[in-house]
């Protein structure tokens, strides 16, 4: 039925819109966000918000997740560029899983 998928598609939308609002009221009330597609699997939408916390969703398409980031308020940037990457705050975490097994931390998975 050509309904559900617009149905389903909206329902994912406005889920979205409401993970993207939620993001940004945590992390200093606004966010900055870039789109870039995945592949079959859909989009990645990438958040930072004004805090330097950073998050990343997925939509099943580019048209979906801009209406999303746009009903949030949100402009996504074209790119991931050097300015927005320096806006990014990562923790203890973050730096155990992107180096940890290269300099020998800890197998989590």
């Amino acid at each position: 039925m050509p309904g559900m998928t617009t149905r389903s598609t909206a329902r994912t939308g406005r889920r979205l819109t409401r993970r993207i609002t939620a993001f940004a009221r945590a992390h200093g009330g606004s966010a900055e966000a870039t789109v870039s597609y995945t592949g079959e699997r859909g989009v990645r939408v990438v958040l930072v918000g004004a805090d330097g916390g950073w998050g990343d969703l997925m939509a099943p398409d580019g048209d979906t997740a801009r209406q999303a980031l746009e009903a949030a308020g949100i402009t996504p940037q074209d790119t991931f560029d050097a300015p927005l990457a320096a806006k990014v705050r990562t923790g203890r975490y973050e730096w155990s899983r992107m180096a940890g097994l290269q300099i020998g931390g800890p197998r989590n998975t």
